[in-house]
């Protein structure tokens, strides 16, 4: 579904993105690992447009995607949960739903894709006319999933989905993740908490300084020791 060749991405004469190939296949769930700083959200915000590549391409669907406007990468199905969340905190929790939805225009599919997120996500129709700024960062994550559906997304991008949750609400959005890729959803999600994304993902890409430099079946990783030593603290 998602082919990655030889992506270069610059910040001035820093090169945040060294030329790095990735793939992900139609169904399945894929993760970038790596600390701050080894380009994993760059990565994300080429691949949606929302950042000039210096060289490379991108492909989605057999399509190259590498020149196209941010909202057309949406239009053909690509889209992205950023990092923090980001939700309007003025606007209720369905107005954030709405706008999720601009680009369609299907009123009764709009109204679908708001039930479908509001039924992952229970907490999220008992909350639909709170103003999203009073929600709980767990619940502004639920939120920011949810908006992300309103367009029927093929691929799902989410950029650090763990990051400020508590353990126990981090399974619960990883156990929704899960439900949407069982349902068909294909995702590709940056993570720093290796572990909850090893263990979520069929694949996944090790990211160090710009470059990918390992790779492979996530089951297998997980018990790599270089893997283990870096990211997940030696014994799992």
């Amino acid at each position: 579904m998602l082919e990655i060749r030889d992506l270069k991405v610059r910040y001035g004469g820093i090169t945040a993105v060294d030329g790095i190939s990735l793939t992900v296949n139609d169904h399945e769930a894929v993760s970038l690992i790596g600390a701050n700083g080894a380009g994993k959200t760059t990565t994300l915000h080429a691949i949606s447009s929302l950042l000039k590549i210096a060289s490379g391409k991108i492909f989605f669907d057999g399509v190259d995607i590498t020149s196209l406007p941010a909202d057309k990468i949406v239009q053909m199905g690509i889209v992205q949960v950023p990092e923090g969340r980001q939700v309007f905190t003025k606007l209720s929790v369905e107005d954030n739903l709405k706008m999720g939805a601009y680009l369609e225009r299907d009123k009764a599919k709009i109204k679908a894709n708001m039930e479908f997120g509001m039924n992952l996500f229970p907490i999220i129709r008992e909350r639909r006319k709170q103003t999203a700024g009073t929600l709980s960062g767990g619940e502004q994550q639920m939120l920011a999933i949810c908006r992300a559906l309103m367009t029927s997304p093929k691929l799902l991008l989410l950029d650090e989905p763990s990051m400020g949750l508590s353990p126990l609400m981090t399974q619960e959005v990883f156990k929704v993740l899960r439900t949407l890729n069982e349902q068909g959803t294909t995702i590709f999600l940056i993570e720093q908490n290796a572990y909850e994304a090893l263990e979520f993902t069929d694949r996944a890409y090790i990211m160090e300084s710009g470059r990918i430099t390992l790779e492979g079946r996530s089951a297998d990783l997980l018990n790599d020791e270089r893997v283990r030593d870096a990211y997940l603290g030696g014994d799992v």
